[in-house]
């Protein structure tokens, strides 16, 4: 096979030198197997091919990456631009192949790089007389281009906030490549509280990060102050004039004072003239940006001229005038300036008579424009109104949630796409119709001609905020050393006594459970896999301040159809391997990426060859509607119900005869459910069931509990925590609330009216004052008596707007 010849064929040209190029082909036997492909060299260094298929081929997906292989990289600011494919094909017949490429700048924080691939796809015989995969076995080739550093190093992308449908990446790196922009940003005084209590101090972070950061970096403490204006792309001129107004304000009075009105600000003339009557209307106005209805046009130009042209006002749309009011008129509007930095918006989006959804194509743009014959007779001409391409903001037709940015950051460079944690070079020389195909442009960004030194001008340290500046690298170095480190060092979990008490929910902790209830703060430590356990139980002994001896650990699980359970070596891990390795005190456990222990604290040091099966204890109140932990207690083979109700008395201070009604846990492929305790069978093979318990109550006390609204049993109340989500709440106009977003745990059984009443109680607020809105922005009439789960429907978020008192 013609390996350069394949890789010319699927890889574009992206106009940039290649260091070397080399490719390796691996037979994988076993797809369904995580498995990594034989190393070898390009560039230098050393790749290897990983296969991570998901645990159950019912799933139908499967993970291949390309990973450094360099185990020990002495310098921790290593970096190498690669464009790669990944080829999947059948032996028997290579020309029948399924290809992916991309482009990555591979570094100690992001050392591997790949796709996630469909299992049908690989079965797909529409365009392939043979199956890629045979027997679970195929051959995988990587093509890799090693490219030169200078061309294309220095630029970052944004990972996705954690919502599917977005512009803010693209706006925000639109922004930042900007550079006087992002100095006058820098030159804001810095808020002495570390976290962003506004859009600009969030703002300022974020550049920062991207300034200085070799992967990816999160804008989430920006998200949070659009509310749902983050989601609409109707919104995106509404989104940059929010970030607008909020820098010029916060600039005021700085040495950034007037830079919003310097780069972005434009004026235009307004001149109406009344046809029938003598009467005249001037007006000039400032503005930020120019939106165009590109109907009917064929290029930038026509809309241009469209926008300037004579407009007649009659019929529904008459002029309305104080004196003579409605009346036919002609309107024009002529530019008086051009900012330096113009944004014009393409309204391509229509409805059509038929009330469908139409878009009005437009996919090429001048990379120079002179706008000066646009501009009033009246103007000075002298000036040079001559304007070159530095962004296209698209949104892509094929996935409608989906928007990048295509921006030139310098001048004398290529092209670089923008797509959140994505950034790809392009070719030097801009092919519309490669870059553009499938995809619909919403904003363009020029800059004038005679300015563009001045504002792609490069930032360097000195501009910088020092405190941010210094507090992002110490967070970077971190970050590297600990990549760099992680070889030697292992993670363990360490769950107490205190934090089993300290659950309030169903099973004994939670460790991964984000949708009822809040997750458990484990104990989480580094420790050295070459360390001991005996060093190991010592650090923990000073850490927790308890003596050595009455530390005694178990190793837990998850397990679908027994919930979080404690297993172990011997049933505990005891002192037989004290000079055994943490690492391979966790090769023995069940295996997860770190060692998941929990800590016993004896009340006296104890020594048994054989233990006995913990049990954990639960106390149901109905007056608190809650349960409290109650402990532990040891199991022994003549254990029977009868001879536990006296435990059970003492723990809660009952009565040794006050009557019990005693439950047991169970679990079910991820559910729990409760039933009456007949025996101890169920826990002879499991460490860490749970019983809970609550006092017989009388037919009276049933009956008060009714009337008052509770559940008075623990069956319902397990059926009732079963219910409950927690939800998170984002406000509407983030940016101007103190409280942009926060989570309640809310059952879902509840009415409009008591998720308002439990909103307004945390906000400290009249409910009256709340509206609410679904994801899909509707509004939630205020007077509904659907459930929560009927207003969610598969959501877990609602976005709130604090109405004015007087509404």
């Amino acid at each position: 096979m013609d390996y350069k010849e394949i890789a010319n064929k699927i890889m574009p040209d992206l106009g940039y030198k290649t260091k070397d190029f080399r490719y390796q082909t691996w037979y994988v036997n076993k797809l369904t197997r995580r498995s990594i492909g034989p190393k070898f060299k390009a560039g230098g260094w050393k790749w290897h091919v990983l296969l991570n298929p998901s645990k159950y081929i019912d799933w139908g997906k499967i993970s291949i990456y390309l990973q450094i292989a360099d185990s020990q990289i002495s310098d921790i600011n290593w970096r190498v631009n690669v464009q790669f494919a990944l080829i999947l094909w059948n032996s028997k017949k290579p020309t029948q192949y399924f290809s992916r490429q991309m482009y990555h700048r591979f570094n100690a924080e992001e050392p591997k790089r790949g796709f996630d691939w469909n299992y049908h796809e690989f079965y797909d015989h529409n365009n392939r007389t043979l199956s890629l995969i045979e027997s679970s076995s195929c051959n995988i080739t990587v093509l890799v281009r090693v490219l030169e550093d200078s061309k294309i190093d220095g630029y970052v992308g944004l990972k996705n906030p954690g919502v599917k449908n977005t512009l803010l990446n693209s706006v925000i790196q639109s922004l930042f490549y900007i550079k006087y922009l992002r100095r006058a940003v820098y030159q804001i005084p810095i808020e002495s509280d570390k976290s962003a209590k506004s859009i600009a101090s969030a703002l300022q972070r974020v550049f920062i990060k991207l300034n200085t950061s070799d992967s990816k970096v999160e804008a989430t403490e920006l998200s949070k102050f659009f509310g749902w204006d983050v989601f609409c792309i109707n919104n995106g001129r509404e989104m940059i004039r929010t970030i607008q107004d909020d820098l010029e304000n916060k600039m005021k009075n700085t040495k950034a004072d007037g830079t919003i009105s310097k780069l972005f600000i434009g004026t235009m003339k307004t001149y109406i003239k009344c046809v029938n009557i003598d009467y005249e209307f001037l007006q000039v106005n400032n503005y930020y940006d120019i939106q165009l209805n590109f109907k009917g046009c064929k290029t930038l130009d026509d809309a241009f001229m469209k926008y300037i042209q004579e407009e007649t006002l009659q019929d529904d749309n008459k002029y309305y005038t104080i004196d003579y009011g409605l009346q036919i008129a002609k309107k024009n509007v002529i530019f008086e300036s051009f900012p330096p930095v113009l944004h014009i918006y393409i309204d391509q989006f229509e409805y059509d008579v038929q009330n469908s959804f139409i878009i009005n194509h437009l996919d090429k743009f001048p990379a120079k424009i002179d706008l000066q014959k646009y501009l009033s007779p009246d103007v000075d001409r002298s000036k040079s109104y001559k304007y070159l391409l530095h962004g296209i903001l698209v949104q892509d037709t094929l996935s409608q949630n989906k928007y990048s940015a295509l921006l030139r950051p310098e001048m004398n460079r290529g092209w670089v796409l923008f797509d959140d944690d994505k950034v790809t070079p392009v070719s030097l020389e801009y092919n519309h119709e490669d870059i553009l195909k499938y995809k619909v442009v919403y904003m363009l960004v020029y800059i004038r001609e005679s300015d563009i030194d001045e504002i792609l001008s490069s930032i360097i340290p000195k501009d910088m905020p020092k405190s941010l500046l210094e507090e992002e690298n110490a967070a970077r170095e971190r970050r590297i050393k600990e990549l760099t480190e992680g070889h030697q060092y292992m993670q363990v979990w360490i769950v107490t006594e205190k934090i089993i008490k300290n659950h309030k929910g169903i099973g004994l902790f939670n460790i991964d459970d984000t949708t009822h209830w809040p997750l458990s703060k484990i104990h989480k430590f580094k420790v050295l896999k070459k360390e001991t356990y005996s060093d190991f139980k010592k650090m923990v002994s000073e850490k927790f301040k308890i003596p050595i001896n009455q530390i005694r650990f178990w190793a837990f699980t998850y397990r679908p159809n027994i919930g979080i359970r404690i297993i172990g070596i011997h049933e505990f891990i005891n002192d037989h391997f004290l000079d055994l390795t943490m690492k391979k005190i966790k090769n023995n456990m069940v295996h997860f990426r770190e060692l998941r222990l929990y800590m016993e604290i004896m009340e006296m040091p104890m020594i048994m060859q054989i233990s006995p099966i913990i049990i954990f204890l639960k106390y149901f109140n109905p007056d608190t509607q809650s349960l409290e932990n109650l402990g532990k207690i040891y199991f022994q083979d003549k254990n029977t119900v009868d001879n536990i109700y006296p435990t059970l008395c003492k723990r809660k201070q009952f009565s040794p005869n006050t009557p019990l009604d005693v439950y047991v846990e169970f679990w079910s492929y991820g559910s729990c459910r409760v039933e009456k305790m007949m025996s101890f069978d169920t826990f002879d093979e499991h460490n860490g069931g749970a019983i809970c318990f609550q006092k017989t109550l009388t037919n009276d006390e049933i009956l008060e509990h009714v009337s008052a609204g509770r559940v008075y049993s623990i069956p319902q109340f397990y059926a009732s925590l079963a219910s409950n989500l927690i939800i998170q709440f984002k406000s509407k106009f983030g940016y101007k609330e103190p409280t942009p977003e926060f989570s309640l745990i809310l059952n879902t059984q509840m009415t409009y009216e008591t998720v308002a009443y439990q909103v307004a109680t945390h906000l400290n607020i009249d409910p009256l004052r709340l509206r609410f809105a679904t994801g899909q922005f509707k509004e939630i009439d205020g007077n509904t008596k659907q459930e929560l789960t009927s207003i969610l429907l598969y959501n877990r978020c609602l976005y709130y707007e604090v109405l004015d008192i007087n509404i």
